[in-house]
């Protein structure tokens, strides 16, 4: 059964931060991209952040470049989001999801293509 767990999720005070885990069971990680969702209350969900299977590319959304490092351990089935320096406005339920890939280079923050998802991690930055 192939599954994504994130944890690492919780409330910090802006200025402080987090580090999400998206723990994948069921395949072999280093077959798949992974990408960082995230969803503010209202809103339609939008890319924060994703990762080619070798670990080589990143790419992320404006509003987190410089502040989220996105990594990957493929021997442990696992994907990490480093949040530093977060902000009130980085509130929201983040989500992993992977995407299968032939290409170890590539990745996308287009949420059409990924297909398996999380259950979501809740982050609160209070000012």
């Amino acid at each position: 059964q192939l599954q994504l767990v994130e944890s690492g999720g919780g409330l910090v005070q802006a200025g402080g931060s987090l580090r999400l885990s998206c723990k994948v069971s069921g395949f072999r990680l280093d077959s798949y991209v992974i990408g960082w969702f995230r969803q503010h209350p209202g809103q339609e969900r939008e890319g924060v952040s994703c990762i080619s299977s070798s670990g080589g590319r990143t790419i992320y959304a404006d509003s987190v470049k410089g502040r989220f490092t996105n990594s990957r351990d493929n021997a442990k089935n696992t994907a990490y989001l480093q949040m530093n320096t977060l902000r009130p406005e980085d509130t929201a339920v983040y989500y992993c999801a992977a995407l299968p890939t032939l290409s170890p280079t590539t990745c996308n923050m287009y949420e059409t293509g990924y297909d398996y998802w999380g259950q979501g991690t809740q982050v609160t930055v209070s000012s």
